[in-house]
């Protein structure tokens, strides 16, 4: 397990949709000093859906909970391989303000729901379906609408070390572009992965963010709760 860090949290009911797409299209999107990262020479654009739970600062007797979504990629940097965010939505005020100050990260404030579909056998709920919504409602910036319902079907694993499921899972840090190009580490367990599906209703990440919507299915994966820390940032 991780060593304490200066924030933790639990990450439940993760849903990744990954869309492979033309390196250049990513490239032109990256600010000075990164690059695109590929795997088997593509680019990857990310929708990412969670629970952020009990996010607390070392020594905080009570933490933080609320829902996040956000579009990611995969670069290369000063510092390393990580995953530059072009936006982060969270359905909480104070969250939302913190991680902008604090982390420099494109957040947003957004009205989300997490809720498990009624089944006729509740003992099936903890690996049944998720339905997640979200719409975007902070000031000043593009409209954003999410809806999908996902499910794992498939037993858990760990992505083998050159995988493209580890390319696109195990990474451990982050890069944000303020004034100056900063970087933030996290740690973790290695992913337990499922194979999932996702019932796609809305899904405006992409128009919001200035790409095309991508062609095809994404690859979909359901991801189990895992304990997470994260530091502070630093400029790079």
């Amino acid at each position: 397990m991780f060593k304490r860090r200066w924030l933790t949290m639990t990450w439940r009911d993760a849903l990744f949709c990954h869309w492979p797409v033309d390196p250049a299209a990513v490239s032109a999107t990256l600010p000075d000093r990164l690059s695109v990262a590929t795997h088997r020479d593509d680019a990857y654009l990310s929708v990412v859906a969670f629970v952020m739970d009990d996010i607390r600062p070392r020594g905080a007797p009570v933490g933080l909970s609320f829902p996040e979504l956000n579009l990611r990629t995969y670069v290369e940097g000063p510092d390393g391989p990580g995953v530059y965010f072009y936006n982060l939505d969270a359905d909480d005020r104070i969250g939302v303000a913190a991680a902008r100050r604090l982390f420099a990260l494109p957040y947003y404030r957004a009205a989300m729901d997490v809720s498990r579909p009624e089944t006729a056998d509740r003992s099936e709920r903890a690996g049944g379906p998720v339905r997640f919504t979200s719409r975007r409602t902070h000031p000043g910036v593009p409209h954003v609408r999410f809806d999908a319902t996902y499910e794992p079907t498939g037993e858990a694993f760990a992505a083998e070390p050159g995988s493209l499921d580890a390319f696109l899972a195990e990474n451990y840090q982050f890069y944000a572009a303020g004034n100056r190009l900063y970087c933030g580490g996290i740690a973790h367990d290695p992913w337990r992965l499922r194979e999932a599906t996702v019932d796609l209703r809305a899904n405006t990440l992409f128009e919001a963010n200035g790409f095309d919507r991508p062609d095809g299915d994404p690859i979909v994966r359901y991801a189990e709760p895992i304990e997470v820390g994260a530091d502070r940032i630093r400029s790079v």
